[in-house]
């Protein structure tokens, strides 16, 4: 039985579509939500951190520098709030118990921490395929929680956007010869 539903979500295309897999879920066994954003500067859309020089030619700019960043920061913890909002109501007016929380961390480890404090059957999120280098050197959000859940995890995958056109002939089986 799936009674707590933890729904991970990031600013990615995919947020929807991980908010109503875990919807239906929730609605099918009449479970509880809890939708998570974890606040992380890896995330896509995060402010750049400002560089820092031991060399300050320009008294006062790292300072300036700050204070931008510290707005743009504030920002983007705003707008977390108000997705998690958005989507806590569509699931409230669907008759879903649902609740939500903004956390500063590492994506992964967080979610599989909230996961145990908050006795989750499910955790539910998205995969965007990174792969290649960029998930080599950035890590695999999903594949962490995957290795380390104490529950099941449910992972929506990316849609690919362009599937490669491959011509019709070249789809029949052809003899290989020696």
């Amino acid at each position: 039985m799936l009674k707590n539903i933890l729904v991970a979500l990031d600013r990615s295309e995919m947020g929807e579509q991980v908010f109503e897999q875990a919807l239906a879920l929730a609605k099918a066994t009449q479970g509880n939500l809890l939708l998570v954003h974890i606040l992380s500067p890896e995330e896509d859309g995060s402010p750049n951190i400002p560089m820092v020089s031991n060399y300050d030619y320009y008294p006062g700019l790292s300072g300036q520098s700050f204070e931008v960043y510290q707005k743009e920061w504030d920002r983007f913890k705003d707008e977390g709030v108000r997705i998690l909002q958005s989507y806590s109501a569509k699931a409230n007016t669907a008759g879903v118990t649902t609740q939500f929380q903004q956390i500063l961390g590492s994506p992964g480890r967080t979610i599989c921490k909230l996961a145990t404090n908050w006795d989750a059957d499910l955790i539910v999120m998205g995969h965007r395929g990174l792969g290649g280098l960029k998930e080599f050197f950035l890590g695999s959000v999903s594949n962490y929680v995957l290795h380390h859940a104490p529950c099941s995890v449910h992972i929506v995958h990316c849609p690919l956007k362009e599937q490669a056109t491959i011509p019709e002939d070249s789809q029949k089986p052809q003899a290989i010869s020696a």
